[in-house]
């Protein structure tokens, strides 16, 4: 009798054992969880977002290019990338042209809903600078030690880069300010020095003019996903005109791409294929373009905001791995005096959360793996089995 009832105490034992073993192997600690929340969407190969808007065009009857440029401004902006994350190229001569009935004000719509020019616009490149020899400097990284650092583009191997690009063109080529062309042979060898030098991650570059999938049609470099408004032998259209200024104010392609980002906001799970699902050759009077086969996600798995949007890092750290980590750093950053120095303030406990927050742990320290779990519950089990099965036969 006593030996029955051990064996049914053991089977008991074995079946709760093994589906507390488990659930240890599939559960997470709260750790885990919380870096899966942080990276479970998007690109997680990136830590921040960079945006080049150029408008390579320039007087008054091209204002609408300048009011693309800046709708994208606007729009980058709101969803999260900070000024010094955006380098802003413009000719900068409509808002204060004598012809515009609205002097410092720029719209890109008819009865004047939005000004797109106000008082927080930041342009890097105006007028003369504009140009296809700054703008090529500026994606290579190829500047004069002069230039400050706010026409510079700062990025690394973990940036995701937005340019977009609006003005008069043609079969892979550009028109800058009427004077010179940039052709698709020079953006494409601009990208693959950026590749080279690793200033990217990813690319999505966007382009509104006449013909314009021909200026994407010589890219060569690894990660980059290209869009433009019109294809081979099409023109690109105006939207509409505004009676009060006697001249278009927005391209039609661009008037839907903004139209379409208005309605997500930073945290949007809308994906690069559904802006692109948009694409609608009756409505914007040509056929928009797009080349996906340089870049290595799917497009229904790549956000918009992977690259219109702002990018927020955080690295998730146990509780008693702070503590010694902070002291840690403490000893290592704190200056200790010497001989006739005076001694140091202790630091505030803000000071030492920012300690912290510059030496984040490495991932994994201090928090067991699920596998690592699995093996101490199974040591676990067989012990207890054992202890069971032993004191059963006795």
């Amino acid at each position: 009798m006593s030996a029955r009832w051990g064996w049914q105490v053991s089977t008991l034992v074995l079946f709760v054992s093994l589906w507390l073993l488990q659930a240890l192997a599939n559960g997470q600690t709260h750790h885990e969880q919380a870096r899966d929340f942080f990276n479970k969407q998007g690109n997680g190969n990136h830590t921040n977002n960079w945006a080049v808007l150029v408008c390579a065009s320039r007087y008054w009857f091209n204002y609408r290019h300048m009011a693309n440029a800046l709708g994208m401004y606007r729009t980058v902006k709101r969803l999260g990338i900070p000024d010094s994350n955006i380098i802003l190229m413009l000719a900068d001569d409509a808002a204060c042209n004598n012809r515009n009935k609205f002097p410092g004000n720029v719209y890109a719509n008819p009865g004047q809903g939005l000004d797109l020019y106000g008082d927080n616009i930041e342009v890097d490149y105006r007028g003369y600078e504009v140009t296809v020899e700054n703008f090529i400097r500026l994606l290579t990284g190829r500047v004069d030690p002069s230039v400050p650092r706010t026409k510079r583009l700062l990025t690394d191997d973990r940036s995701n880069i937005f340019v977009y690009m609006t003005g008069h063109g043609g079969n892979e080529f550009l028109k800058f300010q009427d004077n010179e062309e940039i052709s698709a042979f020079d953006i494409a060898d601009a990208f693959e020095q950026m590749w080279q030098k690793k200033r990217y991650n990813e690319i999505f570059f966007m382009i509104d003019t006449c013909q314009a999938t021909t200026m994407y049609s010589k890219f060569y470099s690894p990660n980059i996903l290209a869009t433009g408004s019109s294809q081979l032998g099409e023109n690109s259209y105006s939207y509409e005109n505004d009676r009060d200024l006697g001249i278009s104010v927005i391209d039609t392609y661009t008037h839907y791409v903004l139209e379409y980002l208005e309605q997500i906001n930073k945290t949007s799970q809308l994906t690069m294929q559904d802006l692109f699902d948009i694409h609608d050759p009756g409505k914007m009077r040509s056929t928009p373009g797009v080349r996906s086969n340089l870049f290595s996600r799917p497009l229904n798995k790549a956000l918009l905001t992977d690259f219109f949007g702002g990018v927020s890092q955080a690295e998730v750290m146990a509780e008693e791995d702070i503590k010694s980590h902070v002291m840690s750093s403490i000893a290592e950053k704190v200056p200790r005096p010497g001989a006739g120095e005076k001694k140091t303030k202790a630091l505030t406990p803000s000071a030492v959360k920012m300690v912290a927050l510059q030496e984040p742990l490495s991932k994994g320290d201090g928090i067991p793996s699920a596998t690592a779990r699995a093996w101490t519950g199974a040591g676990l089990v067989g012990l207890l089995v054992a202890w069971v099965t032993i004191s059963a036969t006795r």
